[in-house]
């Protein structure tokens, strides 16, 4: 009798589960668990790296890398505290990097806003989470994405 009144349910539950996979299939196309291990060729600043990343065996992508969910300073503000800011953000980034000879991975690796980008944690050889590490210092701040918030310059 149990087993009887639960099949309606586990019919739902499955029917339910089908739908919300095909959801996501359709909305992370593009996405790739990982972890892609990678070799750092530049920081562009201090949320965007070019990295050599190596998604399959014997395979060697260049591609431009935007770490989730941090916002640095902007290198080409026009605002001189901004950009003193953003040259911190980058040389901590570049230091963290340096200390494991620019061996990084990537993961949750999805598509940008912009062509030619993705968005991924990226996280140093030794285990550092690189958005993790730029926030608790103060270098970056929290982005889920969408407007940043505008930022005003002191200077001025």
């Amino acid at each position: 009798m149990i087993v009887r009144a639960l099949i309606p349910l586990l019919v739902c539950l499955a029917i339910s589960l089908q739908a919300a996979n095909a959801v996501a299939d359709r909305k992370d196309r593009y996405y790739m668990e990982g972890p892609v291990e990678a070799e750092l060729i530049s920081i562009i600043d201090g949320d965007t790296l070019l990295v050599a990343a190596k998604p399959w065996p014997q395979q060697t992508v260049s591609v431009s890398v935007r770490i989730r969910g941090v916002d640095a300073p902007e290198m080409k503000s026009k605002c001189p505290e901004t950009r003193t800011r953003a040259q911190a953000a980058r040389q901590a980034l570049a230091d963290m990097l340096d200390a494991t000879d620019g061996r990084l991975s990537l993961s949750s690796i999805s598509g940008d806003k912009y062509f030619g980008r993705v968005v991924a944690d990226v996280i140093s050889a030794d285990g550092r989470d690189a958005g993790a590490e730029l926030l608790a210092a103060g270098l970056a701040r929290a982005y889920a994405g969408g407007r940043k918030a505008k930022e005003t310059c002191r200077s001025h």
